[in-house]
Parts: C-alpha cells; structure tokens; sequence
C-alpha cells in the first residue's frame, strides 16, 4: 500500500482558513494519538451540522480553485495539490449526503439534545467520531486500476464513516428516544442511506475534477484501446496536455534532456551496420507494448508466465505511464518493468526518457551493467551522470539546478545486478532512496527493468507495482513490417529482393513476436530472402547461428566455413570472457588478455610489431557490439548464444581430435584431448545463464545421432576422471577470473553432466555414468562439490536446469537424470548435500516425509512431532521436507502455531535462507507468513 492523504492532510496541502474545521481537526488528533481528552477539549464546539455546512462548503471551494491550485507550482506539489483535491471531494460528498439521506433523527437533533455519554466526555466522543472521518487515509485514483475499482474504494471508504457514525449516535440521547425497530435497523440505515447518495455526488465531483484537471482522466484509463502509436508518443501529448513544456533550463540540465533524446538515432545502436539495409529510427520503429499489470505483494509469483496471464491487461500503456509519473505512488515506491529478453525493456527506458525530454520531469537513465554494481543508488546515478554529460556532476546539484522538474531514474537491467552481484535486495534500496530524498524535499520517481525470470529472486519492498510487456500480436507484427518496409523496400529492389512479408514472419510463431527476434529475422531475410523461400520456421538458435554467419561472410567476402567458424570462436571468447566474470561489458584490456589466449592458442606472432593483432577492434567492430564504458553485445541474448555455440565447437572438436586418433594403439592409451573442452567449461556453470542451457539443447538437435551418442561416451569417460590431476593442459593462459582449482573443476564436472544429459537422446543414470557399488556415494561427493563451490547463482542454475529423479531397480537405488516429465530440479536426488544421511536412509526418509505430508491416519499433533525430530536430531532439510511442511500448512483446520518454529529453524542459515524460501513458497507456504516468522525471529 501506498501513502495517500487523509482529509486533514488535504486542509493542510491545500490550506484552509476555516479555523473551526482545523481546531476541530487538531483536537480529534490529539484525542486520536492520546486516547484521550486535552486540555481545551470542553471548550470545543461538538456541532455536526456546522462541521457539515463547512466541509461541504469547503469542497465546492476547492473544485472551483482548482485551476489556480495548480498553477504556478513543480510537478510533485501539483501531485499532492490534486490528490488533497480528490480527498475533499470525497469527504465533502460523505457529509453532504449525511445532511440529505432520510434518517430517523436529524443533525439538529443530535447536536442540540441532551447527551448520554456512558462515562466518556462528549467532546472526547465528538473528537473520536472527527478522527474516523476526516484522519483516516483516503483512497486516490491510480493509472493502474478503473474508475470502478477507485470508486468501489471510496465505497468502502464511506461504509466505515457510517459505521463511525452509528457508535457516535449510540451514545447520545436521541438513541434511548428511537424505537425499537429503528435502533434495530439504524446500522443498515447507515450502511445502505449515505453512502449511495454519496457515491452519487462524488461522481459528479469527479467528473468537474477531470474537466479541470487532465490528470485525473489519464489516471482513470480508457476502456477501448487507443489506435497503434510508435515510441509512446501518446505519452508526450498527454504530458504537455498536464503542463506546458519547460523553456530556459539551465546549460546542465538543458545537456541532460538533449542527452535524453534517442529518437532519431537508428533503432539499434550498434557496431558496423549491414550497408544493403537500412534500421528504422527509434521514433519511428519502437512500437508501443501490450503490458499487463499488478501490485507485486509477497503471494505474488510474478516469475511465472501462468500468474501474469491472470493479471489486467492495460488499454492504454501510454496513459497509464503519464498517470503513474504524476501520481503520489511514483515517488513512494519503483515501478518494475518485467519482459523476456528481447522484448523491448531497454527501448522503452529510451523512449520513455526522450519523451519525458521536454516535460516538467528530469530522465536520467542508469545502465545498470555499466555502473558499479555495489554501489549506492546515489553513487551510480552520478556515475550514470558522469558518462552521459562528460563531466561529474553531484545528483543534489542537478536536481537543484532543475529549477522544480522532478527526476526519473531510470534502472536498466537489475537483473544484472540480481544474477552478477546478488543484490536480491535492490528494490528495496531504491525504495529508501526514495524516503531519503522525500524527506529532503527532492521526490523523485524510479522506473527498474529486469527479466522476468528473476523477478522470483528479487526482494518485493510495499506498494512495488510491476508491468510485464507482452509479446505483439499479429497486428503489431505486421505493423512494425510495414515499418521496415518503408525504410527497405528501395535498398532491397536494387539487389531484386523483397522486405519480409507478415505471413513469412508470423510462420515462426513466438519468435516473430519478440521486437529483437522480429528484426533479426527481418535482418536474415534481407541477405537473400531465405524466409521467404524456406518452409518452416527456424529456431531461435538456428536464427542467431545463420545471422551471425550470414553477416560475417558478407563482411569476409564469402569467407569458406573454417575462416567463418574462426570468427564464431572469437565472438564466442569474448563472451565466455564475460560470463567467467559475471558481467555484461569487458575492456580493451581484458580482450587483449584473454582473446588470444584463447583464440591464438596463447601466443601472439610479435616477429613483426606492426602486424600485431587488435584482438578488441577485431572482435567488437561488428553489428553485434556497441560501446558502453567497454564493450557489450548488442543483447544479453547473443552472448548466452555463443557461449553455448562455443560449447558445442569444443565438443565436437572432442569427437573429431577423438576419430583422428582412430585404433591406433598409441591413442587406445592416450588421454583424450579436452583442453579447449575445459578452458571453455571450467570458469561458470553453464546454467547460471538459464538461456544458455537452453541454446544448447537447440543446438544439439541439428546433430547426428551417432555423433551424439560418441560425445556422450567421451563425456562420461571425462566425468570419472574430471577431479584427477592432469599436470600438462594448453590453454592455460586463458584465466578472466583467478578462481582456485577447486572452484574450476566444480564447474567443470558440473558442465560435464549437464552435457552429458543434454546431449543423451534417453535419461541417463547416475549408476551408468559413476559405475561401481559407491555411484550415488560418489554423486552425493559432487553434490557437496558443486554447492560448495560454484556460489549461489550456479547452484540454483544447477538445480533448476538438471532435472532428476531417484528409482529402485532390483533393490538398488539409483538416480535418473533428465526426465523432465517426472521431475523438474534436481530435488531430492541431492538431499545428501543438505542432510548428509547414507543412500541406505535417503528412500525412507521420502517416504516418511511424503507419509506425514499426506497421510492423515496420526493426528495432527503426532506428525508434527515427529517432523521436529526429523529437523532437530536428523537435521533433513530436504525438498521432501519442504512438500510435506506445505501440505501440512494447507490442510484444513491446521494448527500452524505448530509449524512456525520448524520454518523458523529452517530458514535460519543465512547461506541456505534465500533456496529454502523458494523452495517453501513452491510448496504452498505463503510468504507472507514467511515474512513474519522470519522478522519474529529476528526480533
């Protein structure tokens, strides 16, 4: 929830001279934060029909200066102006009402009749009814949510002002001369009387509202949705509808707003463009998103597809945008734009920002991957700063300088930030940041962006309300061709080619949908219209695969695949570069390091020192590069690509290096050769990048069986050997991160079985890979291995991606890995690394559990006992723990008094907190509950 103001707060932002309504009003506090009477409280006239005649009075007032009361002030004191307006309103039409409604009594009666106070002094009384009705917080319309839910509020609000109303009557001497049936009957009265009739003035009321005042029609949204529109223009519009735009800015902030302005820039701002096509400017080849929206409270999953498909879908993105940026919510919590990779996020920061340019706002876009990723919000805003105006300037000098536009930061990438530095927390930083500079007289507004599949990671702080933007539908997508024909459709004629038709593009389903894959695809078909002649769509990775080489043999002048595959290696080096040091942008410096260390076998030919390899300008003079204090891809997307493309080259440069050998009888001997293997393998886990993984299985389909079946024979081989010493291996010089050798061989046996599922056409078993009577001894040995060493974000990769599953065969347990159907996560097939127990006791200890989770045959009481004997002398923390824990919370009637100190048990290790957490939200535990145990026992 949000702060809004109450009706005294209203008198106070507005001013008021109407001394009697604020001496009442500061006596009915005092009595409210006293509990009791003050000094001066017998001296108080308790008169409610003047209190009415002024209230009312006083609303008429404020619709009438309504224009001038928004005049001449910032943006922020125009906000709060307009939300005490709509409070008035909405008090002034409760007592109008009172006045009006048919009651048994009238307020004459109840001023001037003798009282009965039952002990309580009726000024005291009168102030203590004053608090219900003019102290209570009031609701205020927000972009997010209907009139009719806005109204439905007020409704609610009213219905507690008559219940006030009724405890009030009962204690004066007009209730011992009701009858009966009117006593019996006088709360409905109430309930059913006032609040109607004033729910009737207070639509009229807003209607004056909103005629004079555009920000109340932007917040109630239209219910049809407004014609197509590109780079938000609509928001521009409605803006300069609220005020006019700013003229005479200071020279620093009028070098911020210029710096703002993207949108005559090309769409992608990247490295050497294709020079046979031609990208749409950003005004004009940004199209405005579908987005659903929500309120993020701590039951909301918005990780899952499936939850935001249940959330309300917005008409108008565009209002709601200009609605949120003058609301009061804006400045008390960050608004989080959720999508899938490639869906537009940084885009809209961009637009958004060069629309906000010539408003009364102040865009300030953060990178978050360029900044420094443990600083303070403060800290890389200046950052941010520094780097668009060339120059440090403080944050509190430029929002002086200003002159009252109200700043809007815009966070870019906090998943970053969530993946790379484990700032699960971030949102609730820029929430006190917020606070911080609210207290100081400096409200400014935060819009973050992430991925959605991290949203489940990220630490929800009150009142965070989300978007997630939804992919085009079939409209949109032949919207933004007819775009890219406009700007193609001469450049291609010339070569006797045709810009992508719909129909072509819609034939890939989902991908066609995603802004980036829409224009790749729309870059591919330009080469020679292969979309247009090929039937059927591609996937995902096979675009990124023939994009890439497409392009670089067009820049080679039609290079022979080996010299095209060199090239992949590189741009596939500069990648694992990154991901070895969880970021997104790399320097000169470290490419020049680690390229041809990797690329060049370690060594560079320095017999000429004019030839001499520019190992960074080589790799990121591309299209698929752009510049940002380094270097970065022009989207996460292809870096995850190639790491997996690079993957997949070491691998079947292992069973290639394998079949030269052949039978000799030197190579039945040999090792085989998996240095590259390992130099590619050996620095992160694959599934800390969930889309690397996924890239891989893609990649993987396009190969022959028989050669699949040989890698995964050498895989295993490799695996039982993966922890052994190999003294002698080549390169070496390959090193982004100085990890230790444990740390590197954690990574690397965990790749090594992630791969050897991946590439098996059938799940495999952990006896079949680990033979021997000691399999799962030895599976476990790597369970602690991998947990211990691969850090949080490759662990939680590992157990997401590795599905598994535990089996009995003969008597003999055993692991099945990769059959997905029947497990998602690794789970159980692991719980030796939480609970140490022998395999002998792994089986019986998930039956148990799953017994005390379902079974209902003991009582309660006795299943609870026995579950904290399992936590305090077995010490079982695994996933089978977790079910049972949430099946027991959920049962009917169930005394969760008793489950409280086992998850407050369980969720004490600071370095298991965060999995354990997830893993009890999933089992039906609501976080909520978690929340509260989890502060209680701090406390």
């Amino acid at each position: 929830m949000i702060d809004t103001p109450s009706y005294a707060d209203a008198l106070r932002i507005l001013g008021c001279k109407d001394g009697r309504l604020a001496k009442v009003i500061g006596f009915a506090s005092a009595v409210s934060q006293t509990g009791s009477a003050v000094a001066g409280g017998g001296r108080l006239t308790t008169n409610l029909r003047d209190m009415r005649d002024g209230i009312v009075a006083y609303g008429e007032d404020v619709v009438r200066r309504l224009p001038e009361l928004k005049s001449g002030v910032d943006r922020f004191t125009r906000t709060q102006r307009l939300a005490a307006a709509h409070a008035a309103i909405v008090v002034a039409a409760y007592f109008e009402a009172l006045g009006e409604t048919k009651l048994p009594f009238t307020l004459e009666q109840l001023d001037h009749g003798d009282r009965i106070s039952h002990g309580v002094p009726t000024a005291e009384r009168f102030s203590r009814l004053m608090a219900a009705l003019l102290l209570e917080r009031l609701p205020t319309p927000e972009p997010h949510l209907p009139y009719a839910e806005t109204r439905q509020a007020v409704e609610r609000a009213y219905l507690r002002m008559s219940e006030a109303m009724a405890g009030y009557v009962g204690g004066l001497a007009v209730w011992d001369e009701l009858p009966v049936d009117d006593r019996l009957l006088l709360p409905r009265m109430l309930a059913e009387g006032p609040p109607a009739h004033a729910l009737r003035i207070y639509d009229e009321d807003y209607r004056s509202l909103a005629l004079d005042s555009h920000e109340f029609g932007v917040r109630s949204l239209v219910t049809e949705r407004p014609q197509p529109a590109t780079a938000l223009s609509r928001v521009a519009w409605l803006l300069a509808e609220l005020a006019p735009p700013r003229v005479g800015d200071r020279p620093v902030i009028h070098r911020a707003r210029m710096a703002a302005n993207a949108l005559d820039q090309p769409l992608l701002l990247a490295g050497k463009l294709p020079e046979d096509v031609s990208l749409p400017l950003l005004g004009e080849g940004y199209l405005t998103p579908r987005c659903r929206v929500a309120e993020l409270t701590r039951e909301a999953t918005p990780a899952l597809r499936s939850w935001w498909e249940e959330q309300r879908a917005l008409p108008d993105v565009e209002a709601f945008l200009a609605g949120h940026l003058t609301s009061l919510r804006a400045t008390q919590a960050p608004l989080l734009v959720l999508g899938e990779p490639g869906s537009g996020k940084t885009k809209l920061t961009e637009v958004l920002a060069a629309r906000l340019g010539r408003s009364e706002f102040l865009p300030i876009r953060v990178e978050l991957r360029c900044v420094r990723a443990r600083a303070a919000i403060a800290e890389q805003i200046e950052q941010a700063l520094a780097e668009m105006l060339e120059e440090e300037v403080a944050y509190a000098d430029l929002v002086t300088a200003g002159g009252g536009a109200m700043p809007v930061i815009l966070l870019d990438g906090l998943d970053e930030l969530v993946q790379g530095a484990g700032r699960y927390d971030y949102l609730q930083h820029v929430q006190e940041f917020q606070d911080g500079q609210a207290a100081l007289g400096r409200p400014v507004a935060v819009i973050a962006t992430s991925r959605t599949v991290v949203a489940d990671r990220i630490r929800l702080p009150d009142g965070l309300l989300a978007l997630e933007l939804q992919p085009f539908d079939d409209d949109q997508v032949r919207q933004w061709l007819d775009i890219w024909h406009q700007a193609n459709h001469a450049l291609l004629a010339r070569r006797d080619l045709k810009p992508l038709p719909a129909e072509s593009a819609l034939a890939h389903g989902e991908m066609a949908r995603q802004p980036l894959l829409l224009l790749l695809l729309a870059l591919y078909d330009a080469g020679g219209n292969a979309l247009q002649r090929e039937h059927g769509p591609l996937a995902r990775a096979r675009l990124y695969e023939v994009l890439l080489r497409d392009y670089t043999e067009r820049e080679t002048g039609g290079a022979r695949r080996v010299a095209i595959d060199q090239e992949l290696v590189l741009l596939g080096a500069v990648a694992l570069s990154m991901l070895a040091r969880g970021a997104q942008v790399i320097t000169d410096e470290a490419l020049h390091r680690d390229l041809p260390a990797l690329c060049h076998g370690g060594e560079e030919d320095t017999g000429d020192e004019d030839e001499r390899v520019d190992w960074a300008r080589k790799a990121t003079e591309r299209f698929f590069f752009v510049r940002r204090n380094g270097h970065a891809f022009l989207h996460s997307t292809f870096g995850e690509f190639l790491v997996a493309w690079l993957t997949l080259y070491a691998l079947r440069d292992l069973d290639r290096r394998r079949r030269l050998a052949g039978d000799e009888p030197l190579a039945l001997v040999q090792a085989v050769d998996d240095d590259l293997l390992y130099a590619v393998t050996s620095h992160s886990c694959l599934a800390e990048r969930g889309p690397t993984v996924g890239f891989i299985l893609e990649l993987l389909a396009e190969v022959p069986a028989a050669v699949r079946a040989r890698c995964v024979d050498l895989l295993t081989g490799l695996l039982r050997r993966s922890l052994h010493e190999r003294p002698r291996r080549h390169f070496t010089g390959f090193r982004p991160v100085r990890h230790t050798v444990t740390r590197r061989l954690a990574a690397y046996s965990a790749n090594l079985t992630l791969l050897i599922v991946a590439t098996s056409e059938q799940p495999v078993s952990v006896s079949s890979i680990l033979p021997g009577p000691d399999s799962l001894e030895r599976w476990s040995s790597l369970g602690h291995l991998w947990k211990g060493q691969l850090g949080q974000e490759g662990w939680d990769g590992l157990v997401t991606t590795l599905a598994a599953r535990r089996v009995m065969d003969g008597g003999r347990e055993d692991v099945v890995l990769g059959d997905a159907a029947d497990a998602a996560g690794m789970g159980d097939v692991v719980v030796a690394v939480a609970t140490g127990h022998a395999p002998r006791h792994r089986r019986l200890l998930d039956l148990l559990l799953r017994s005390l989770g379902e079974g209902h045959a003991l009582p309660y009481g006795e299943r609870a006992t026995l579950m904290e004997e399992l936590l305090r002398t077995a010490g079982v923390r695994s996933p089978a723990m977790h079910r049972a824990l949430g099946a027991m919370w959920a049962e009917e009637g169930a005394d969760r008094a008793r489950l409280r100190p086992m998850l407050e048990a369980m969720l004490a290790d600071p370095a298991d907190r965060m999995a354990t957490w997830e893993q009890l939200v999933r089992a039906g535990i609501p976080e909520s509950a978690l929340w509260e145990i989890r502060h209680q026992g701090t406390d």
